[in-house]
Order: C-alpha cells, then structure tokens, then sequence
C-alpha cells in the first residue's frame, strides 16, 4: 500500500460542518415527524440574479456554435472578469495601488484558503484567531505547520485569543508570526473592524515581514462606513497582505463557485537562500501548473453581478440577509442570550453565559426547539459555550424559528 500523508491522522475525524450535517440528520432519522430549521449552514437561500442568469444563457449559447466557442480559458480569470473587479471593488471605491494582474479568478475562497499554503514554506509560523473559520487551521495542519496536538491546541501554531471583554477582537501576537489569518467581517463572531484597529496589524505585518492572508469573503455586508470592507484601504497593505473574497454569499454563488483572490505585486518573498521574489509571481505558477480556471459560464455570471442591476441585486440580497440576523440578534438578546454580529455581517454569534458548553447548547435548541446551530467551540477554545446562528434561511423560517425561541423563553 502508498504510504499517505500522516498529517490527515491528526485531523478531527470529520469536518464541523459535516459533523454538524450528521448529528441534523440523526435527529431527522430518529424523529422523522419533527422538521429542523437550519440556522447552522452558511449557505443561502436566494437564488441567482435575473442579470446573472441572462448572462450565463447568453454564455451557454456562445458555448454551442464553433464561431464563439470558448475551451481551456485563463487560468487567472478572464479580462472582462478581472477589470469589472478592479475598476468596481477597488478603483472606484477609493482603493489605490491595485492592479487587474493583481487579481486571480478562482472557484471560492475556500479553495485559495487552502492553496495559498503551496506558495509559503512549511517553516513558516502561522496565526490564527481564537475563535476562527476551521480551515485555517485544518489546512495548516494537512500541510504539517501545525506541529503537534496538546490540550486541544497545535504547539506550533499562534493562537490569537478573541473574548468578549474585547468584542472578539484579536490581539497582536506576542510572538513573531510569519503568516496571520483575519477575517472581517469575521466567521464566526460577525464583529468587523475599523480602519483603526485594522492599521495596527498592516503596521505590525510591515514591522515583522509578516504576510496577512485576509478573509473577507463578507465585506458586501457592512453597512458602516467606519468599518473596513478591503485591508486594501490601509496604506501599505499591499506591501503584507493578499486578500481573498468570494461570490457565494453575495450572489447566490455557493452551487456555481466562483471567487478570486488579491495577490499585489508589491507584495514579496524570499526564498532559503535569501533571493527575493513575487508573491504574485508565484501565485501565477501555481495556478497554471495546478489549476485549469473557472468556467467560462460562471465568469460571465459573476460579471454580471457589476452591471448596474447586479449590483442593485447584491445590495437588496445582503439587506436580506441583514434582516434575518437583525431578527436573530434581537430575538436572542429578548431572552437575555450575550449576542455579536447580525449587523454588519449575516452572522450572529451568541451565548446563554451560564457554564453549559456549545454542544450542549447546540442539542437544547435542536432537541427542544427545533432549529439547527453551528457549536461555537468547532470554531476554536475560545468559541465554547457560544454557538452561530446564520442569516441566510428564508425570511419566513427565521421567523418561524425565533417564535419557537421566544415561546420556549418567554
């Protein structure tokens, strides 16, 4: 037999959201007259834009005549594609020092999460916030940074501690860290950042040679003009971060895929032997050697998210989606539940503060209430006794599931 990767061996058996998936689905099977409402999964609900869904036709159609048919495409995304994120995302909301060639198309910022750990050395000393999306850590772990397992944290891994006392913020590592992982507005907190507070990590980064991989796959959310939506608005950010966004919970883009990831040419490297090098540089190699681009149909689908009806659509359906957690939120501070998030984000972060931890808390509100939620401790040591609840079911059944909360608590 092939001798596999040993690092698989010590990962959790299963993924959090898979085993979340599970657990929904053995309740199912031993109460099969009782519905769940899921509130755990951070997928969504509203379809795709009436824009984006002519412009796929459209790109099907081109697809089956040989005068317009289109086969292997760029691997960094097509031109159209890359210049309406530019000129929209960065130029014309004030965002300098970003190029076109700066931005790479993919299938979701899951995906670049993950193969961004290809372009930095396995030496390298990795941060992450405490809480923090999983796969951060996962990933670190499956390409052998984390070191080893103690107390249910890895030795080599920087935890950044998030607790309430600061609303969840994280602080400046104590240590040096070669790579920091943030993500505003955050998953699972739904806390974003000001300008302020995120200018300490820029200058720490440009202070240690540290590089800042950041998450904001939900920047459409924010609604305050103090909070950032790209680390970007940051002067000398391009010179430490890369930034990866997505299209999934802002257009409907979960089953489609469809992302793209920030890698600025200012940004730079060294190899062991000291020679410098372009990050972008080597971004560009890796996805021309490991990856073929997204497809022509859902690069033209995403284009049409910057026509102006598109981005009315993203406008209307992050209100949405506002509006489900702004019900949450509320509905869960009635009852006298520690709640964050729900108003720059579509994530509402929340917790009884009574001892029990966040599967114990996750079974009370499936087995007595009905409603699925995602345990807080999943997320990190810092994350138990709290659990996430998402915005993104249908208005009626958020509705439907903050009765049933308020019935059990009134």
């Amino acid at each position: 037999m092939v001798e596999v990767n040993d690092n698989f061996r010590q990962l959790p058996v299963s993924y959090l959201f898979s085993e979340v998936g599970r657990r929904v689905a053995a309740f199912r099977n031993d109460f099969p007259d009782r519905d769940v409402i899921r509130m755990d999964i951070g997928d969504v609900t509203r379809p795709l834009f009436p824009s984006v869904v002519t412009a796929m036709h459209e790109a099907v159609d081109e697809l089956s005549s040989a005068r317009s048919f289109h086969g292997y495409g760029p691997e960094q995304g097509y031109g159209f594609l890359r210049e309406a994120i530019w000129r929209n995302d960065y130029l014309e909301r004030g965002v300098l020092g970003i190029e076109p060639s700066d931005i790479f198309v993919s299938d979701g910022a899951k995906s670049d999460l993950g193969n961004l750990g290809d372009i930095y050395s396995r030496n390298c000393k990795v941060a992450v916030m405490n809480p923090a999306y999983p796969v951060y850590v996962d990933d670190s772990v499956i390409d052998g940074r984390a070191g080893s397992l103690s107390g249910g944290k890895w030795d080599r891994i920087i935890y950044l501690e998030c607790d309430p006392s600061d609303s969840f913020m994280p602080k400046l590592p104590s240590e040096r860290a070669d790579i920091i992982f943030l993500c505003f507005p955050n998953n699972p907190t739904g806390v974003a950042i000001t300008r302020e507070e995120l200018k300490k990590w820029v200058d720490y980064a440009r202070e240690n040679d540290s590089l800042i991989i950041y998450d904001s796959a939900y920047e459409a959310f924010v609604r305050n003009p103090e909070m950032v939506r790209s680390i970007y608005e940051i002067e000398g950010a391009s010179q430490v971060a890369i930034e990866v966004r997505s299209f999934s919970k802002t257009a409907g883009f979960t089953g489609l895929r469809c992302g793209y990831t920030v890698v600025p040419k200012d940004l730079k490297g060294r190899y062991a032997n000291g020679e410098e090098v372009s990050l972008n540089t080597l971004w560009n190699r890796r996805q021309t050697t490991k990856f073929n681009g997204c497809s022509y149909i859902a690069q033209r689908g995403a284009a049409a998210i910057y026509t102006p009806e598109g981005m009315a659509d993203v406008r209307a359906t992050t209100y949405y989606y506002l509006g489900n957690a702004a019900l949450i939120k509320e509905a869960f501070e009635t009852i006298g539940f520690k709640s964050y998030g729900g108003d720059n984000s579509p994530y509402v972060w929340t917790s009884p503060c009574d001892g029990r931890d966040s599967w114990e808390i996750f079974n009370m509100f499936l087995y007595e209430i009905g409603f699925s939620t995602t345990p807080g401790s999943g997320f990190g040591s810092m994350g138990d006794g709290f659990v996430r609840l998402t915005g993104f079911n249908s208005r009626e059944n958020t509705e439907k599931a903050m009765s049933m909360l308020m019935r059990r608590f009134g």
